[in-house]
């Protein structure tokens, strides 16, 4: 008879830009789907068909601001993984805080009866972007960041002669 011991699991640290482009992939689908589900609400599909989505008419620049609202998630997950780091951070707080309310603002105007639906999708909407502001927020800094940062204040307003002594 054999005895096996069992090694803890591996758990390798996962870079901050990886975590915040699964967060921003999760939103985006999460975003998508509720729209999809949302055809399944009596009347959206016959209004649609008769030109209208809420109370808007169906138009070029309509469909032109829901391809820029849906697109923002997308383009946010190659640019969590490809933006240099202190932009990476910055855009990352910017654009997830400014997305909380947009999120919320899609419950406006629909009854009770849907609350449920609603309450859940935003909220989970606001736990993943509170999961992106908050992976941004304490971005961990290195020991480099810091020399980097100290020795880019040296610098800074002095002549490219000087730089290279």
């Amino acid at each position: 008879m054999t005895t096996r011991t069992t090694a803890p699991l591996d758990n390798p640290p996962i870079p901050v830009q990886a975590k915040l482009a699964a967060a921003w992939t999760s939103f985006m689908f999460l975003y998508v789907y509720v729209d999809v589900l949302n055809f399944y609400k009596p009347g959206v599909v016959h209004g649609i068909l008769n030109g209208l989505v809420w109370e808007f008419d169906v138009s070029p620049t309509l469909l032109t601001i829901f391809l820029a609202s849906v697109a923002i998630p997308a383009v946010m997950v190659m640019l969590s993984m490809t933006l240099p780091t202190r932009v990476n951070r910055t855009t990352n707080l910017v654009v997830a805080s400014l997305l909380i309310p947009y999120s919320v603002f899609n419950a406006v105007g629909e009854s009770w009866e849907w609350a449920f639906f609603y309450a859940l999708s935003i909220g989970i909407e606001v736990l993943l972007l509170a999961f992106i502001l908050r992976s941004a927020w304490t971005w961990p800094r290195t020991h480099a960041d810091a020399h980097s940062d100290a020795a880019a204040v040296a610098t800074a307003g002095r002549p490219r002669e000087d730089l290279r002594q």
